[in-house]
């Protein structure tokens, strides 16, 4: 059995204060560190995802340009690539990533399988590569990047563990249902306290 670690989006923008900012987003990070630190030998693989947006044009209608956003499908202009807001929340230590993902490169993307490390290497690719079969998720948001990261591991033969006290949603019906479709497609929630 090899088990990877899923960080989803830890970003500045996506953490209080940011342009989309969630609360609980900072005590995710350091809740993330400290799991990292308590915990150095559970993953043999992480995998840390960014959104890397490109400046200068609407990320294929991601971003709300000539109207305001919808916060469905198109959103303020956020984690733009070499920006402040891009940049992985202080709190979160990165030492410990084996893989930095960066994903909606001038298009929508949502699931840390849309990006691509910076050599172009995809995540399923890379989880086949190194026989990852289990993965814990953590990050933000749950109802948004959570999901589609979750959803698309399970998609492909993961088993699957969403750690429920590092992950926040932006909303709390929103989350509570992305929760439901996760545990339907057959994820399995748990405190970060079982990781060994």
């Amino acid at each position: 059995m090899t088990r990877a670690l899923f960080i989803i989006d830890v970003q500045n923008d996506f953490t209080e204060g940011g342009a989309l900012g969630v609360d609980g987003g900072g005590a995710v990070a350091a809740g993330v560190s400290k799991l990292l630190a308590e915990h150095p030998l559970a993953y043999t693989y992480v995998f840390a995802s960014r959104d890397w947006h490109d400046i200068g044009n609407d990320n294929g209608g991601h971003f709300a340009r000539d109207a305001a956003p919808d916060f469905v499908t198109t959103w303020p202009v956020h984690c733009v690539a070499g920006t402040a807001g891009a940049e992985y929340h202080p709190a979160l230590t990165t030492d410990a990533v084996t893989f930095h993902i960066r994903k909606g490169q001038g298009k929508p993307a949502y699931s840390i399988f849309e990006g691509t490390t910076e050599a172009g290497e995809t995540v399923g690719a890379l989880l086949s590569e190194h026989g990852v079969t289990e993965i814990d998720v953590v990050g933000l948001a749950t109802d948004y990047c959570v999901r589609a990261s979750t959803l698309d591991a399970l998609e492909h033969g993961q088993h699957v563990r969403v750690l429920t006290d590092l992950v926040a949603g932006v909303a709390a019906e929103s989350t509570a249902t992305a929760l439901a479709e996760m545990a339907h497609a057959g994820a399995v929630f748990a405190a970060s306290d079982v990781v060994e």
